[in-house]
């Protein structure tokens, strides 16, 4: 009970930060702004919006970025459905959310994830096909610049970001080493994009106790605390519909049991239009549940307005 306290004063204590960080400081003075337009077709360039990151916020497939999903302008609202299929050599996972992005400034996010452990599971000692299932709240707040108005500019766009996420297998977790089932991730995204060069770096920063992304917990007898990790994505626009590069996640190994790697991918992203878009890449998750070398395909569609 008293974790689960803790937390949710994480959430809301980030959450009252957020809102503050978002208001403008001539809010108070400043005439009131327009109504907001639901506009697909808003003043931000076609793949500005990203992909949707495997654990619903906006950005690349592994690593969130800085900037606000949809194509919502400082007067408009955006937002995104998505659907993510990953499998490797023992597992699939499957991710479905939404996100809203808010006047270019705030994005809020959910994402339930789906596990399954396929045959693996009865080598675990669980069932064949057992499923862990994860819900993931995300907050973003872009803080100041802006990657695409801002060229001239060698300051990158930077957001703070919080997800809350809560898996449904306390007991099994807590019988292979993890300190919780739930817990918050913390991180900062700077984004860069150079449009002459059709290039977009980002580099992430992510305080987190999580266990495979959250899907075995939080923590572990290994280690119990909070860790850095470093995240990188690299996008390269071909032609204006189609982006490519690669990512890499760095990722706490906490867990005796069950020794983790570092994951990266190389993608290619389809914008069709600004309503759909559609990502396929080779990911290399490295070791899960005792399982080396989990690499595979991942597949995601976004579908926004």
């Amino acid at each position: 009970m008293l974790r689960r306290s803790c937390t949710a004063r994480f959430v809301i204590a980030f959450g009252i930060l957020a809102s503050l960080l978002a208001r403008p400081a001539h809010a108070a003075d400043a005439a009131p702004d327009p109504p907001p337009q639901l506009a697909p077709e808003s003043g931000r360039l076609l793949a500005m919006a990203g992909v949707t990151q495997i654990e619903g916020d906006g950005g690349g497939g592994l690593v969130p970025w800085a900037l606000i999903t949809g194509y919502g302008t400082r007067d408009a609202v955006g937002g995104n459905a998505h659907y993510t299929f990953v499998h490797t050599g023992d597992f699939d996972l499957h991710s479905a959310g939404a996100a809203i992005g808010l006047y270019d400034r705030v994005e809020v996010s959910f994402a339930r994830q789906w596990f399954d452990t396929r045959a693996v599971g009865g080598k675990l000692g669980l069932d064949k096909n057992h499923s862990f299932d994860q819900n993931i709240v995300g907050l973003k707040v872009r803080l100041f610049g802006d990657a695409v108005y801002e060229q001239e500019s060698w300051l990158p766009q930077v957001a703070v970001g919080a997800q809350y996420k809560s898996n449904n297998r306390s007991k099994l977790l807590s019988a292979i080493g993890a300190k919780s089932s739930d817990g918050v991730d913390f991180y900062v995204s700077a984004t860069k994009l150079f449009l002459v060069e059709s290039l977009l770096l980002n580099a992430t920063v992510r305080a987190t106790k999580a266990n495979q992304f959250g899907l075995l917990g939080f923590g572990g007898d290994r280690y119990g605390g909070y860790s850095a990790q470093f995240e990188g994505s690299a996008a390269y626009l071909i032609s204006r519909n189609v982006a490519v590069g690669g990512e890499v996640r760095t990722k706490p190994d906490n867990l005796g049991f069950a020794r983790e790697d570092n994951a990266w991918d190389l993608f290619a992203a389809w914008f069709v239009n600004k309503n759909l878009s559609a990502t396929l890449a080779y990911v290399q998750l490295g070791r899960i549940a005792g399982q080396h070398d989990q690499n595979g395909v991942y597949l995601s569609m976004q579908a926004r307005f």
